[in-house]
């Protein structure tokens, strides 16, 4: 079967995404996979205007993921939740990147994305992130 036309081709939906994300989690070692079961995920077109003001971030397309909660190495019994941790994904801007490296899979990028805001769950700075995920090399 001959690959299909560009033409007749459409960019991921924001569910498509959402999939490749879950895809990554439940790729995960047993001990992350199971402790990443409790957050939440949200895939969104761009982060808001609150998130990017927040972050310092003057251009949507520069932000493709969010971490957003208390990392388990913070938390205690006695914290009374104000919600779930949320990893946010942001589908222009991971589709920008994707097309702008040109040499990595969609779904090798989303799960590198994943990989890195669970990082942030599990409480490891991003220089720890960057030893264990030379994922860019």
């Amino acid at each position: 079967m001959p690959p299909p036309s560009p033409a007749d081709l459409t960019a991921p939906s924001l569910d498509q995404i959402e999939t490749l994300a879950r895809d990554a989690m439940a790729g995960l070692p047993a001990p992350y996979r199971d402790r990443a079961q409790s957050v939440a995920l949200r895939v969104e077109d761009f982060a808001s205007d609150d998130i990017l003001d927040d972050l310092g971030i003057d251009d949507a397309f520069g932000l493709t993921g969010l971490y957003d909660g208390i990392p388990l190495t913070e938390k205690s019994v006695m914290d009374q939740p104000a919600g779930p941790d949320v990893i946010w994904l942001f589908r222009r801007a991971i589709l920008d990147e994707w097309a702008e490296r040109g040499t990595v899979t969609l779904g090798d990028l989303v799960a590198h994305i994943m990989v890195h805001e669970l990082a942030h769950h599990f409480g490891w700075s991003d220089a720890d992130i960057a030893r264990i995920d030379r994922w860019w090399e």
